[in-house]
């Protein structure tokens, strides 16, 4: 018992999250309530990169993945992005944007126990609108789409403070002015110590998209910006980019996590390491464990649906 107070002692002095100190793919992170050490407050699904589309089969796949979910007794969805398969393509004509988009109601319908809290993915919008009027055109049309109060907001459970971004800005993931701004103040009014949760489509900072994808293009100034508040326990999650990874810094957690998609629900490439998955990363959900002391463990959980 003293191995386990001493390591927690020590993951506490870090500010680093039991799913950072374990491979959150083997599914074998501490559970510290269990220890009698912190109390578990809430328990969230983090999906992403749905791409949900009426070929290969998808919709039933995807039920079958929310079936899985339910049973790990969550209280909430956090949706990462890219809830579609696709509309920003030039060719994308407005019959397919909205199958695509009439499709996830029709199963977010299916949720309708659940709070599901969404951020924007690249490949939300419809961009090729026959003009920037037109009521699909865009961010407005997704942010209706998904039922969120804004591109970007915060909202409160539980002793956590909950930040969704919109990285969709410039030529490839960032903040636009507007948001820094935002970002910023919000911050600012949180009280020392406080528990901090970001969710951003684009990763923030991670290890994956040195080989594959990107960071967000503003990744300094982010990470400038957190250092600024490291009074507080700040983690991040992301997806984007279909590949699992964590990465530490500056005592900031980041959490990359695999698309439910997979490889779009196809069954792969010749890089792919496995059926369905996208390159080293197989489909799957990350559930993420947070506590009252700050601590947070993420945990992957690969499907073969």
């Amino acid at each position: 018992m003293k191995d386990n107070i001493d390591r927690r002692s020590v993951i506490k002095k870090l500010g680093i999250g039991a799913g950072a100190m374990l491979m959150p793919q083997l599914g074998n992170s501490q559970k510290f309530d269990e220890e009698g050490n912190g109390k578990k407050v809430l328990t969230i699904a983090h999906i992403t990169d749905i791409h949900m589309r009426p070929e290969l089969n998808a919709p039933m796949r995807f039920r079958q993945c929310m079936a899985n979910i339910k049973s790990h007794k969550i209280d909430f969805f956090l949706n990462g992005g890219d809830t579609i398969y696709a509309a920003d393509y030039v060719d994308i004509r407005r019959e397919r944007v909205e199958e695509q988009w009439n499709l996830w109601q029709e199963l977010r319908s299916e949720l309708s126990e659940y709070e599901i809290y969404s951020c924007l993915g690249n490949h939300d919008m419809w961009w090729a609108a026959p003009d920037n009027m037109d009521r699909m055109y865009g961010k407005d049309y997704v942010v209706s789409q998904l039922g969120i109060p804004n591109r970007y907001y915060s909202f409160d459970k539980e002793g956590w403070h909950f930040i969704i971004l919109d990285s969709n800005n410039g030529k490839a993931g960032s903040l636009d002015e507007e948001q820094r701004v935002w970002l910023q103040e919000d911050l600012k009014s949180l009280d020392q110590g406080s528990n901090v949760l970001i969710m951003s489509h684009y990763p923030i900072l991670g290890v994956c998209t040195i080989l594959d994808g990107g960071n967000h293009t503003d990744s300094a100034e982010i990470a400038s910006l957190f250092y600024e508040h490291r009074d507080k326990k700040i983690n991040c999650l992301s997806g984007h980019v279909h590949l699992l990874d964590t990465a530490q810094y500056n005592g900031v957690n980041y959490f990359c996590n695999g698309a439910l998609s997979g490889f779009w629900w196809e069954e792969g490439n010749e890089q792919s390491k496995g059926k369905y998955w996208y390159k080293e990363t197989p489909p799957g959900y990350a559930i993420v464990n947070l506590y009252h002391d700050g601590l947070i463990e993420n945990k992957y959980y690969p499907h073969s649906f």
